[in-house]
């Protein structure tokens, strides 16, 4: 078992491996409402709108995070805002304000004659996780867990029928802006360190495979929550090993286990008793 301890003998792996997992977390419980919506599109989509965010704050000397963490707000209230009245359906929103804010990034680093390579943004860099970016992280997973269990039911019935919802007097379109709210903390803490396609594909693909093996949504939400702690050791190991990209290999590894998570539903399906009506 030296193979599987030995990396993280080091502090640097240490905070990799607590950070992937508390951002792994975070995503995979939000990620089950965002599959169960079919906006599996969000994710990526809120990360890129971060961009006009951080132009703005770098140009102006100011906190990344808090800036990027603005545009994130900003597209959630605006994707609210256009989906309110079911008319444009939540994944067209999304790519009408994705693709408007975008552009809105690239025009101010145009304007401003600043390309900055912000690469990293992309790829993040796991293993360069600082103490401090871990209070951080840690904290915004506090919050999230916590708004999710004070207000899960109200979501998870928003999530499954919006229309019977807003019939017994529960408002969906609030509940959807709390939802892309929590996303957007998550989702602008989590490029900050590891990156926009880690953070997307930790907030999809564990989900999407529990998806695949339980209908439940509590046990979706506690499996996801484990498949991509599972997901994100076995990735940084990988990567150590290896001497690959570590958010490469942890993304590869969410993939694996969904390719696994198809075969043992389709197994499961092939060998279940039948139902005594049939």
């Amino acid at each position: 078992m030296g193979w599987l301890t030995d990396p993280f003998r080091y502090a640097f792996m240490q905070h990799a491996l607590l950070a992937a997992v508390l951002i792994g977390v975070t995503c995979a419980v939000l990620g089950v409402y965002v599959v169960q919506r079919r906006m599996a599109f969000v994710g990526d989509a809120m990360a890129h709108t971060t961009l006009p965010g951080l132009v703005i704050a770098h140009l102006w000397g100011w906190s990344l995070s808090l800036g990027g963490l603005a545009a994130a707000v900003v597209t959630a209230v605006a994707i609210a805002w256009v989906s309110r009245r079911q008319q444009v359906k939540e994944d067209t929103a999304i790519g009408v304000v994705f693709t408007g804010m975008f552009a809105v990034g690239v025009l101010l680093m145009s304007r401003a004659g600043s390309f900055r390579d912000l690469s990293h943004m992309l790829f993040g860099n796991v293993l360069g996780v600082t103490t401090q970016d871990l209070y951080l992280i840690a904290g915004v997973t506090a919050v999230v867990l916590l708004t999710l269990w004070l207000f899960h039911k109200e979501l998870e019935l928003t999530s499954y029928d919006p229309t019977h919802a807003e019939v017994i007097g529960l408002r969906a379109s609030l509940m959807r802006l709390l939802l892309l709210g929590l996303l957007a903390l998550a989702v602008v803490t989590g490029i900050q360190a590891v990156g926009v396609i880690l953070t997307n594909a930790l907030l999809v693909t564990p989900a999407a495979a529990a998806g695949l093996l339980t209908t439940s949504f509590p046990r979706r939400m506690l499996l996801a929550a484990v498949l991509s702690t599972v997901c994100a050791t076995v990735g940084l190991v990988a990567s150590y090993l290896l001497k690959a990209s570590s958010g490469a290999s942890i993304v590869l590894a969410c993939t694996a286990a969904f390719a696994l998570a198809g075969v043992v539903a389709q197994v499961g399906r092939r060998f279940r008793p039948p139902d005594l009506g049939d």
